[in-house]
């Protein structure tokens, strides 16, 4: 059997020296409440890994050219965000697989786009969540289409917004389809007949782009 890896903590310079800070910058941002407070052991302070973590993570997005107001602004939002369980719903059976992503890798992905109000707006639609000291953005195909589009230079908070009004027809097709199935069926029929009604609104999707590529030819 592995043996479990013993946690390691840090004094404030080791620490300090870890993240590539000075002990005075380190002593800033916990009065600004941009990492966790320590663990106290008489008058010595331990910092951890998920420390040292948060540090990486301020300093890189100080590289990306976002100001210490809105890394506040953005690590708040990830301290209240919902855990896993939440996000999904525990008792909720999804076809969609949760990506796990650090601070740095959704910065990374969406190109200095990562503002307080584009994740807040995430998280009101429920596409990010935490787990731990690690985001979790709700669906693998939601995260790759929505970046694509970013490389495609659609901002990020369009693409949201776009987002956010897709959510509405979605809920009502779901809704048709729910009911539909239920008039006709037991509830057990409403997993295996699922693919049918995604078939149906892809079909749709294609066709109605077809027309609209026609139009504008």
């Amino acid at each position: 059997m592995a043996e479990k890896r013993e946690k390691r903590e840090y004094r404030m310079e080791e620490l300090a020296d870890q993240a590539g800070i000075t002990v005075r910058t380190l002593r800033f941002y916990r009065e600004r409440k941009l990492i966790h407070p320590p663990r106290r052991e008489g008058r010595i302070a331990w910092y951890d890994e998920g420390h040292l973590a948060r540090l990486r993570t301020i300093s890189a997005l100080l590289e990306r050219g976002h100001t210490l107001n809105g890394i506040a602004d953005l690590v708040e939002a990830l301290d209240h965000g919902r855990d896993v369980a939440d996000l999904l719903g525990v008792d909720t059976p999804t076809e969609e697989e949760p990506v796990h992503l650090t601070p740095e890798e959704l910065a990374a992905r969406f190109e200095g786009q990562v503002t307080p109000e584009n994740l807040a707006a995430a998280l009101e639609l429920g596409y990010l969540g935490t787990d731990g000291d690690e985001i979790v953005h709700i669906s693998r195909r939601l995260l790759d289409v929505s970046s694509t589009l970013i490389q495609e230079g659609i901002p990020l908070a369009e693409v949201l917004a776009a987002g956010a009004r897709v959510r509405e027809h979605a809920d009502a097709l779901a809704a048709l389809f729910t009911d539909l199935i239920l008039r006709h069926g037991p509830e057990e029929n409403l997993r295996r007949l699922r693919p049918l009604a995604r078939s149906v609104v892809e079909a749709e999707l294609s066709l109605a782009l077809d027309r609209r590529l026609r139009k504008r030819s």
